[in-house]
């Protein structure tokens, strides 16, 4: 359970600016605040059905995104490209650079 949350966090960072504010709320509550779908629904005066709909639903278009975009797998490999880098050499300015690069993500 833990790895799909993170997973789904890792999602949610790439790609929220896709999404709707609705999504975003909804989302942000019951992955980042640990709240269950029954508070959300109560604190929204909707059903826990609609709750839980919409979060499933928003998980799916997180996970579309990706596939056709694949955004997360590219950082993902990029980063270890880099700490591979970052072991192999020893000069100070790629090594500055490599840094920089990683601070971008």
């Amino acid at each position: 359970m833990l790895e799909k949350v993170n997973r789904m966090n890792e999602l949610y960072d790439t790609y929220q600016e896709l999404l709707t504010s609705k999504q975003k709320v909804y989302f942000e509550l019951y992955y980042q605040d640990d709240l269950s779908l029954s508070e959300i629904a109560e604190q929204f005066e909707v059903s826990r059905n609609a709750v839980f709909d919409n979060i499933k639903r928003t998980g799916k278009l997180l996970e579309d995104y990706e596939d056709k975009l694949q955004l997360l797998n590219k950082r993902e490999a990029r980063e270890k490209i880099i700490d591979q880098m970052m072991l192999h050499t020893s000069d100070e300015q790629l090594v500055k650079w490599m840094n920089e690069l990683q601070s971008l993500d």
